[in-house]
Order: C-alpha cells, then sequence, then structure tokens
C-alpha cells in the first residue's frame, strides 16, 4: 500500500452537522424543509453548485441568485467558530506510516479553512485535492484518481477514508479500497448501513481503529 486519501468534512474534520444546518435553515426559507436523514442520503459528499441545482428541481423554480454566496458565508463564519477536529484523528494519523493526502467535495477555499482552523494543515501540507479540480465529482472516480496520480500511487495500492456513499462508491470506481468512518456528529447506524452497502470494506465509528484497519486492508486480511 502507497498511499491514504482522506476525505476532509466528517472524516477529518466534524463539520457535516455544521453544513447540513446552514442547508436547513436555506431549505426552510424557500419553502421546502427537510429533514437531516434525507438531504444526508440525497446531499452528502456532493459538490455545491450540484445541490443547489437539485433544489431548483424540487421547488420548480429558480433559487436566488445569491443563494450561494450567503450559505457560504453563514457556512464559513460557523466553521471559524465551532469547526473542531474529528476526534482523535490527530493521534490516528501520527500512527500511520504511509504517505497522506485530503480530497475532498468541498472548494479549495473551505478545506483550507477547515484545516486551519482545526489545526490538520500541517499534516498534509500541500497535498490537498478539490472536486474543483476535475471535470465530475464524487461518485465519478475523478478527484480520487487525480490524487492518486499527483502522489505517484497506483489506484490498486491506495485506501481512500470515507464518510459518505457517493464518496465509497467514487474510491470503488478508482479500483481503490475504502474504509467507511461513521463517528463524527451527524453518523448514525443508517449511515454505518449505507457506507457497507456502498462497498465499503469496514466501516469505523472510532479514528483510534483507524491504523489497525488500514494495516489489515493492505495487507489483504479480513478487517472486523
Amino acid at each position: 500500500m502507497s498511499l491514504l486519501i482522506f476525505d476532509c468534512d466528517g472524516v477529518l474534520v466534524d463539520s457535516e452537522i455544521i453544513a447540513f444546518d446552514v442547508l436547513a435553515q436555506m431549505l426552510a426559507g424557500l419553502g421546502r424543509p427537510m429533514s437531516l436523514s434525507e438531504s444526508r442520503g440525497r446531499f452528502m459528499g456532493r459538490r455545491t453548485p450540484e445541490v443547489l441545482a437539485e433544489i431548483e428541481t424540487d421547488i420548480g423554480r429558480p433559487i436566488p441568485a445569491d443563494t450561494g454566496v450567503r450559505m457560504k458565508a453563514l457556512l464559513f463564519d460557523r466553521l471559524r467558530h465551532e469547526l473542531r477536529a474529528v476526534e482523535g484523528v490527530k493521534e490516528a494519523i501520527a500512527h500511520l506510516p504511509w504517505p497522506i493526502c485530503v480530497a475532498s467535495s468541498s472548494s479549495p477555499e473551505r478545506i483550507a479553512l477547515s484545516l486551519e482552523v482545526t489545526g490538520l494543515a500541517p499534516l498534509f501540507g500541500t497535498h490537498v485535492f478539490s472536486a474543483e479540480q476535475v471535470a465530475h465529482g464524487k461518485p465519478a472516480p475523478d478527484l480520487f484518481l487525480l490524487a492518486a496520480r499527483s502522489m505517484r500511487a497506483a489506484p490498486g495500492e491506495t485506501i481512500v477514508i470515507e464518510d459518505s456513499p457517493a464518496g465509497v462508491t467514487a474510491a470503488r470506481r478508482a479500483g481503490m479500497g475504502v474504509i467507511g468512518f461513521a463517528g463524527a456528529s451527524h453518523a448514525d447506524a443508517d449511515l454505518s448501513k449505507a457506507l457497507h452497502a456502498a462497498g465499503a470494506a469496514v466501516v469505523l465509528t472510532k479514528m483510534a481503529d483507524l491504523p489497525d484497519a488500514v494495516a489489515k486492508l493492505s495487507a489483504g486480511q479480513a478487517v472486523s
């Protein structure tokens, strides 16, 4: 095994619960309230323009042109004040003797803010990739293939850590191993089941279990 690719939101940083709350406020304002379960199932791991386009289809009319800008401003303000690293992720990474990088559906600006606020930025340096760099976001494999190519790693020697079914599907389509993570604030048993169903080799709920899971998966052993 020659590379570990980490998703950012919901894997490295506990941001999804904040982002879904911001989305819920926007949807309520548009007259289309949506439960956490539905919005998570439909939108988690996807790029913002795709989410907004789908919401327009839902409500049958264009959303205000400044919706994306207002959502971004509110989200970024909350991230600056509320965001925390996923519990145990720094310690887990310290026990991983392989090259690592980040590959996220978020914008480069949001990824940089999230890593900086949580103190994770020095762990990854410039090895950070955004879906804005590729033609197709998750569940397409483009982003993960870009990350592996940039890091000079073969897809078959790469493992992805993901918290969204779309991300798991993307990793599988890229020919990579994938570990699901359902240990952030937004996660529950339904998410774990969805990650398994999408093809994750194992789903973890604690970052402390990551080094052992990676070691077993890279050695071709069953991970329980």
